[in-house]
C-alpha cells in the first residue's frame, strides 16, 4: 500500500476514534473562544488543522476520483506591541486516480502555499480585523499530474469581523509564476474564500465558504462551496476541534471535479 494512502486512511481513522471517545469537557466560555479564534486565519493561535477532502467525477468523462490531505500549520510571531505576523502554510498530500482517460493513479505531494499575513493586534475602531502580505508558491509536487512546476508569488489579504457569535469576511490571494519548467503552463490565478461562521457557547461553529478560483490563463471558474460542522473538545492534556461536512462543486472546468464530495477535518491546537 502507498505510504501516502496509509497516511489518508490513519487521518479517517483518528477522525472516527476522536469522533466517539468520550472526552473531558472544556470549560464553555474557554472552548468557545477557541472556536471562534480557529474562524479567524489571522488569530495569534498555534494551529496544525489536517483537512481530508473527497472528490470525484473527475475528468472529461467524469471517471476520477481524488483525495487530498491538506496539512496547514498556522503560527502567529509577535513583531512588535502592535503587530503580528501569521504564518499559514498548506502542502497537499494527493492520491488520485482516473482523472482523465488513461492518467492512472498518482499518490503523493502537491504543491506548496505559503501566506504571510501582517495583521495588527486590535481590531479597527469599527471592529474589523485585517491582514495583508504576501503569497508564494513552491513546486514540490512529487509527480507532473500533481505540480504545476512553477515558482510564483502575489499578494494576500483577509478582512472580517466578529460580532458575538458570528464571524464573516473574506480571504484572497492572486498568484502569478515567475520561473520553473517552460513546458508547463504558467500561473495567473485569483483566489476568494468568502466565509461565515457561528459559534455557539458549547463551542460547536458552523460555517459555510466558498474557495474559489478563477484561472485567467484558461478563464475559468473552480467554485466548491462548503457546509461544515467543528467542534472543540479536549483529548487528555491535548486540545483538539474535529468535525466535518460537504462540499458541492458549483462550478469547474471540464476536467474538474463535480457533484458532491465531503470535508474531514482534524485540528490540533496550542493557545499561548
Amino acid at each position: 500500500m502507498a505510504i501516502n494512502s496509509i497516511i489518508l486512511r490513519s487521518i479517517m481513522a483518528m477522525f472516527i476514534g476522536v469522533s466517539i471517545v468520550s472526552t473531558q469537557a472544556l470549560a464553555q466560555e474557554d472552548s468557545s473562544e477557541l472556536g471562534k479564534k480557529l474562524a479567524n486565519p489571522v488569530a495569534a493561535l498555534i494551529s496544525v488543522p489536517f483537512q481530508l477532502n473527497y472528490d470525484t467525477d473527475i475528468g472529461p468523462a467524469d471517471e476520477g476520483d481524488r483525495w487530498t490531505l491538506n496539512i496547514q500549520p498556522v503560527v502567529p510571531f509577535s513583531l512588535s506591541q502592535d503587530w503580528n505576523l501569521i504564518s499559514r502554510t498548506i502542502l497537499p498530500v494527493i492520491w488520485q486516480d482516473d482523472i482523465f482517460a488513461g492518467a492512472g493513479s498518482q499518490s503523493g505531494t502537491g504543491d506548496i502555499i505559503q501566506s504571510l499575513f501582517f495583521s495588527p493586534k486590535e481590531p479597527t475602531t469599527d471592529g474589523w480585523t485585517w491582514g495583508a502580505g504576501p503569497v508564494f508558491l513552491f513546486p514540490t509536487g512529487s509527480d507532473d499530474l500533481l505540480t504545476t512546476d512553477k515558482w510564483g508569488t502575489g499578494p494576500t489579504a483577509v478582512i472580517l469581523r466578529q460580532q458575538g457569535p458570528w464571524t464573516y469576511g473574506a480571504l484572497v490571494n492572486h498568484i502569478w509564476s515567475f520561473a520553473g519548467d517552460d513546458d508547463s503552463s504558467d500561473v495567473n490565478s485569483t483566489f476568494i474564500q468568502p466565509f461565515i461562521s457561528y459559534t455557539t457557547p458549547s463551542a460547536w461553529t458552523f460555517t459555510v465558504n466558498t474557495e474559489s478560483t478563477y484561472d485567467w490563463e484558461n478563464e475559468q471558474w473552480s467554485v466548491p462551496i462548503h457546509g461544515v460542522v467543528t467542534k472543540v473538545t479536549k483529548i487528555g492534556s491535548q486540545l483538539i476541534s474535529i468535525g466535518g461536512g460537504v462540499r458541492y462543486w458549483a462550478d469547474s472546468p471540464e476536467s474538474g471535479a463535480e457533484s458532491l464530495g465531503f470535508r474531514l477535518i482534524v485540528t490540533l491546537l496550542f493557545p499561548r
